[in-house]
């Protein structure tokens, strides 16, 4: 279930595995996959779409889970880690490895004109509003407002895109 536009440029060095729960892979036109990056279906049945002109960019890791949505024009930076999904582990009497998954958060969304920093990391739940910026090395786990400038862990607003310091 892996539909890449043929507009689309994926790396021969990247790593897509199909899925076998029916989940899609859905590249749109002008996307671009790096080397190294890595998509797996994995922790749910939730689709992956990369929308137009959107670059993933080395060594970053997907897992599929609840869901990404990916927007047009998003930016990428390397090494980032998307998981929409969350491990149950609260049984005491249950191998952690075997103990599932928690209900989703509602997978991760990323609207237009979001540029991502190197290293960061986003989870269940995340959603990323129009043309927000967030910065290297953060953890996203909620909602970031549009045009926002965002860094940290816990995450913090740091100013805004078009607005003077």
């Amino acid at each position: 279930m892996i539909e890449i536009h043929p507009d689309a440029v994926v790396s021969r060095l990247a790593d897509i595995e199909d899925s076998v729960r029916g989940s899609r892979i859905v590249l749109a036109a002008r996307a671009v996959i790096d080397s190294f990056v890595k998509i797996k279906p994995a922790g749910g049945s939730g689709d992956l779409w990369i929308g137009e002109r959107s670059v993933i960019n080395s060594g970053c890791v997907l897992y599929t889970g609840n869901g990404i949505r990916i927007g047009a024009d998003v930016a990428i930076a390397a090494n980032c880690t998307f998981a929409p999904v969350n491990h149950a582990y609260m049984a005491r009497d249950i191998r952690i490895n075997q103990q599932g998954f928690l209900p989703s958060k509602g997978g991760i969304v990323i609207e237009d004109d979001v540029w991502i920093g190197a290293n960061c990391v986003l989870l269940d739940g995340a959603v990323l509003r129009r043309g927000c910026v967030i910065a290297a090395g953060s953890v996203v786990r909620g909602e970031v407002p549009a045009y926002t400038i965002q860094g940290g862990n816990p995450l913090r607003q740091l100013g805004e895109r078009g607005v003077q310091a």
